[in-house]
């Protein structure tokens, strides 16, 4: 549920409760898009069609989880509040993914575009509790504004899609392993069924699993050629590489070439 109204009560109390965190939003392209910033350890990440919050504490994300809901409020300075959008089961999927960060995936595209207009016009970002005002996180939103923009250029190009076609090379097997040897090869889908939006295929067996673009994370720099990680659904982690005609995948203690 989205909302835009003035009401200076809340933020004022809020203000005094908390202290935004200062620091640059950044960009970074392709082959995964987002729009960040990271202060207080905590991390806000906007995807082209989802957002990760990683909260300074890890119980914060599981109660974000568990609850199934997050207060997204935006605050035009410390005392006036523009604007809020609900997130919740029943226009949102929230789940934790690669360990740690919550992600909400919106199920209207028209959703995700008024919170990236609140946040670009707005001062400050105040992530809370749905059911009390009580915050997870309160970030500056100066600089949003550059930052969104680059996010919605590059996800309007088909730069996203571009990389997908990259990233599941038709017919590519992987070998390789130790006393065990095994062959892996994986697709993701064109039509994913909810968050499992792959599938892998080891030694003959299919399991379902979920792509992580930003396994480690935004404010770290992924090993060279890395193109996106495989989750799988039994809690196995398969790491996709590609630089120039090499491609290779790790899995395991073990990195396997590609053998077709």
């Amino acid at each position: 549920m989205r909302r835009a109204f003035i009401s200076a009560g809340f933020a004022l109390a809020v203000a005094f409760l908390v202290v935004p965190a200062h620091a640059e939003w950044g960009f970074s392209g392709a082959p995964n898009p987002n729009a960040f910033i990271q202060s207080n350890n905590m991390t806000l990440e906007l995807q082209c069609d989802r957002i990760r919050f990683a909260p300074a504490a890890y119980e914060d994300a599981q109660e974000i989880q568990e609850k199934q809901g997050l207060s997204i409020r935006f605050m035009k300075n410390g005392s006036t509040e523009m604007g809020a959008f609900q997130a919740g089961s029943v226009n949102s999927t929230i789940q934790i993914v690669d360990n740690y960060p919550v992600e909400i995936s919106f199920s209207d595209k028209a959703d995700y575009d008024f919170i990236l207009d609140q946040i670009a016009r707005n001062a400050v970002l105040n992530l809370s509790k749905v059911d009390q005002d009580v915050s997870y996180g309160i970030f500056d939103l100066k600089g949003s504004g550059a930052a969104i923009k680059s996010l919605r250029s590059a996800c309007g190009s088909g730069t996203t899609n571009a990389a997908t076609s990259m990233e599941a090379p038709e017919g590519v097997v992987y070998c390789g392993g130790g006393a065990v040897k095994r062959q892996i090869e994986f697709v993701i889908l064109d039509k994913p069924e909810g968050q499992w939006d792959a599938r892998v295929n080891v030694n003959g067996e299919t399991i379902r699993a979920m792509t992580a673009y930003s396994f480690f994370g935004s404010n770290q720099q992924p090993p060279k050629g890395f193109v996106v990680a495989l989750l799988g659904e039994d809690k196995s982690e398969f790491l996709v590489f590609k630089d120039g005609d090499q491609d290779w995948l790790e899995f395991g203690d073990y990195t396997y070439r590609k053998c077709n």
